[in-house]
C-alpha cells in the first residue's frame, strides 16, 4: 500500500470505538421512532439535477450507512448518519409538515387558509424546488403565501429562489418575514468573511471527501451540505423585532420569540397557537451545537442561549403538543418536550458555568478543553452529543468569548508564523530524520494527537517532504475514524486527503464566495462594506480617490466613497460636493462593481450604469480591489 492511499482503522483506533459502545444506550431506538413518524411520501427523485448537470443531491449515496456499523467510524456518529438518512413529507401535525433529507436543514410547509407559508427554503433553489413540488405532488397545488428565514445561515434562505420569484416578492404577493438585523447579519458572513468561510466549510462538511466508511459519513446536523446548488438571497420585507409580536398570515397566527446571539447573530423562534406547536429554528436540535463554528463565525452566546430556552419552557410548554426545529425531527408531548428542552437548556449552561469557573481558577482554554465534562445524566442523552458542536471547542469559545485569544502567557504574545516556528522546531529536535524518526515510534503508540502537532512542524518547514506529509495525513485519518462529531470528522479526513494529493484541489479558483441575488439584496452601506474588505491598501497607500454613487431604484441618498492612502470611508454626499467620480446606476448594477462580477468596462455597455468625471482613476481602483482565491492552502504552507 503506498503511503498516500487511504488506510483503515488501526488496532488503537478500532479498541477506542469497541469502548465507547458501552458508554451510551445504543439499545434505545426512540429516536428512530420518531425520525420515521408521521412519513406521508418518499421523495420524488432521489437524485436532484442542478444547472450543470451534475447532482446537487444523491441520496443513494448513503446506502452503504445501511450496514450495522463500521470500524472506521464512531458508532455514535453512525447512529446519527442513519437517522440523518430518513429523506421524504412527514406530518409534524395536523395542518404543519416538513420535507426532510433532501438538504442539510428541513423546510417546513404550514397550512394556511389559501397556500403554503413556508419555514426555511434550504440551502438551494434546487432542494427547495424539489420539496416544494413534493408537498405540493401529495395534497394539490397550493400557492406559497409567505416565507419566514428563522435566522441568517446560509441553508435557511438559501433556496428561496426555488419556492417564489424575486417579482412575486417586489409586488407584495409574497411577503419575507425575518428577524431584525437578518440581512446585516447574513452580508457579514456570507459576504465580508464569505471567500474564507466557504473554503473552511469545504472542510467542516467533507465536500471534497468521497462518501464512504473511510471518508464523509454525516455532518451530524445532516448529510452534507448540496453540491454547487443555486444560492440566492431575496431581502426580507418585514422584520420581526419583539420577543410576544404577532402577525396574522394567510389565516395563521404567528408569534414570535427573538433569540439574538444563539445559534446566529440573527435568529428567533416562532409558536404557533392554530397548530399548538413550537419551532426551535436551530436552537434546539438533536445535537449539541457550535458555539463557535469550525468554518468561522461570531462566538456564540452560551448563557444566552440557555435563557432563551428557559423562556421557552416558561412561555410556550403548557401551550403545545409538538416542537420540531429546522434540522431533526420533532418531538411530542409535553413530558418530552420538557425534558429535552430542559437538558438542551442545562447543556450549554453547564459548558458556560464550568468553562467561566474553571478559567477564574486561571486555567487556559485548552486546558480547560482538557477537563472539562458534563454531568453524566446530561452526556448520555444522544442529543445532547458531540455530533456538531463539541463540548472541547465549545468551552473554548466560552474562553474566548470573555478572554480572547490570548491566554496571558506572555510567551504566547507574538509568537512566530507557522513556517519560521516550523523551521526552528525542527532544528532543535535534531533534524527532519529525527523528528519523523520518533513521530513513528509516536504513531505506533497510538499517540494520534501528537504526531499531527510535531510533524506539522516540519510539515510548514519542508512542505515538499512527502514522508512528513504522508505521516501527518496517516495520524490526522485516525483521529478522523475516532471523531463523534461530523465537522472533526471531515475537518481531519479532508486534511489527510489534501496532504497525500499535493494540497488544495481547488487552488488558482478565484471569485468570490457569494451569487448575485446577494449582492442584490444588499444596501449601499453594505456594498461599501464589500468594497472596503476587497480594498488592497498596501498598494493604494498613495491613492486619494473621491466617488460619489447615487442609486437610480433605491430611496437612499447619494453616497460619497473616499479612498485616503489606502483606507475607505463613506459618508452621506453634500448637496453638490465635487468628486473625482460620480456614478449614477441602479442597485444590480453598482453590485456588480462592488462584487466584482465584472470590469467596469463591462458594466458600462449597460445603459444602466453611467460614469462622470475621471474614468481613468474609477479604473485605477478597480485595479486595485482584490478577487480573492477561493483554494487557498490550509494544512500546507
Amino acid at each position: 500500500m503506498a503511503n498516500n492511499d487511504r488506510k483503515g482503522a488501526t488496532t488503537h483506533t478500532r479498541t477506542l470505538l469497541l469502548a465507547s459502545l458501552g458508554s451510551l444506550p445504543f439499545e434505545d431506538r426512540s429516536d428512530f421512532e420518531r425520525a420515521s413518524r408521521g412519513k406521508l411520501a418518499e421523495p420524488l427523485d432521489r437524485q436532484i439535477i442542478g444547472r450543470f448537470g451534475h447532482a446537487v443531491w444523491d441520496l443513494d449515496e448513503y446506502n452503504f450507512e445501511a450496514a450495522d456499523g463500521s470500524d472506521s467510524v464512531h458508532p455514535s456518529l453512525w447512529r446519527q448518519a442513519q437517522l440523518n438518512n430518513h429523506a421524504g413529507l412527514f406530518q409534524v401535525t395536523d395542518g404543519i409538515y416538513q420535507v426532510r433529507g433532501l438538504d442539510i436543514s428541513n423546510i417546513t410547509f404550514i397550512r394556511g387558509h389559501e397556500g403554503w407559508i413556508i419555514i426555511d427554503p434550504l440551502t438551494g433553489t434546487e432542494t427547495a424546488a424539489a420539496s416544494l413540488a413534493l408537498i405540493n405532488e401529495h395534497f394539490g397545488a397550493r400557492p406559497v403565501k409567505a416565507v419566514i428565514y428563522t435566522h441568517s445561515h446560509t441553508d435557511h434562505f438559501g433556496g428561496i429562489l426555488g419556492v417564489v420569484t424575486e417579482e412575486e416578492v417586489a409586488s407584495g404577493v409574497v411577503d419575507i418575514y425575518a428577524p431584525a438585523g437578518f440581512l446585516e447579519s447574513a452580508v457579514s458572513e456570507n459576504v465580508i468573511a464569505g471567500t474564507a468561510m466557504l473554503r473552511r466549510a469545504m472542510y467542516m462538511y467533507g465536500v471534497l471527501l468521497p462518501k464512504d466508511e473511510l471518508g464523509h459519513v454525516d455532518t451530524g446536523l445532516g448529510k452534507t451540505l448540496p453540491a454547487m446548488p443555486g444560492v440566492t438571497l431575496v431581502a426580507p420585507t418585514v422584520d420581526i423585532h419583539s420577543t410576544g409580536e404577532r402577525h396574522v398570515v394567510d389565516g395563521v397566527t404567528l408569534e414570535f420569540q427573538m433569540t439574538p446571539g444563539t445559534e446566529a447573530p440573527a435568529e428567533m423562534n416562532i409558536f404557533l397557537p392554530d397548530f399548538q406547536a413550537l419551532c426551535l429554528a436551530e436552537n434546539c436540535t438533536a445535537n449539541l451545537h457550535n458555539l463557535y463554528t469550525l468554518r468561522g463565525a461570531q462566538v456564540r452566546d452560551a448563557l444566552g442561549w440557555s435563557k432563551y430556552i428557559q423562556e421557552c419552557l416558561s412561555d410556550f410548554l403548557p401551550k403545545i403538543d409538538v416542537a420540531f426545529a429546522s434540522h431533526h425531527w420533532p418531538r411530542w408531548g409535553s413530558t418530552e418536550i420538557r425534558e429535552y428542552l430542559e437538558n438542551q437548556r442545562d447543556l450549554y449552561r453547564s459548558i458556560h458555568d464550568q468553562t467561566m469557573r474553571l478559567a477564574n481558577h486561571g486555567l487556559t482554554m485548552n486546558e480547560i478543553a482538557e477537563e472539562i465534562a458534563l454531568p453524566p445524566h446530561l452526556f448520555k442523552q444522544f442529543y445532547n452529543r458531540d455530533y456538531y458542536g463539541t463540548v472541547r471547542h465549545n468551552a473554548k469559545a466560552v474562553y474566548q468569548r470573555y478572554l480572547g485569544w490570548f491566554d496571558a502567557n506572555p510567551a504566547h504574545l507574538n509568537p512566530h508564523t507557522p513556517v519560521e516556528a516550523g523551521k526552528r522546531y525542527v532544528q532543535f529536535m535534531g533534524g527532519p530524520q529525527a523528528l519523523l524518526e520518533q513521530a513513528r515510534v509516536s504513531f505506533q503508540e497510538g499517540d494520534y494527537r501528537w504526531v499531527c502537532e510535531v510533524v506539522n512542524h516540519l510539515v510548514f518547514a519542508e512542505p515538499e517532504n512527502l514522508e512528513a506529509r504522508y505521516l501527518q495525513a496517516d495520524a490526522l485519518e485516525q483521529l478522523g475514524f475516532q471523531s463523534e462529531s461530523g465537522p472533526w470528522r471531515d475537518f481531519y479526513l479532508t486534511g489527510a486527503q489534501e496532504l497525500r494529493n499535493g494540497g488544495s484541489a481547488l487552488k488558482g479558483v478565484r471569485g468570490n464566495a457569494t451569487g448575485p441575488s446577494f449582492m442584490r439584496a444588499m444596501t449601499m452601506g453594505m456594498m461599501t462594506d464589500v468594497l472596503g474588505v476587497r480594498l488592497n491598501g498596501p498598494n493604494t497607500k498613495d491613492f486619494w480617490f473621491s466617488m460619489n454613487v447615487t442609486l437610480t431604484d433605491r430611496d437612499e441618498p447619494t453616497e460619497r466613497i473616499e479612498i485616503r492612502g489606502g483606507v475607505l470611508s463613506t459618508r452621506r454626499a453634500a448637496p453638490g460636493e465635487a468628486a473625482d467620480v460620480s456614478i449614477t446606476s441602479d442597485q444590480s448594477d453598482f453590485a456588480r462593481f462592488a462584487g466584482g462580477a465584472n470590469t467596469i468596462d463591462e458594466i458600462l455597455v449597460d445603459s444602466n450604469f453611467h460614469v462622470e468625471g475621471d474614468l481613468e482613476k474609477l479604473r485605477l481602483l478597480e485595479a486595485n480591489l482584490d478577487i480573492f482565491e477561493f483554494g487557498f492552502e490550509v494544512v500546507l504552507p
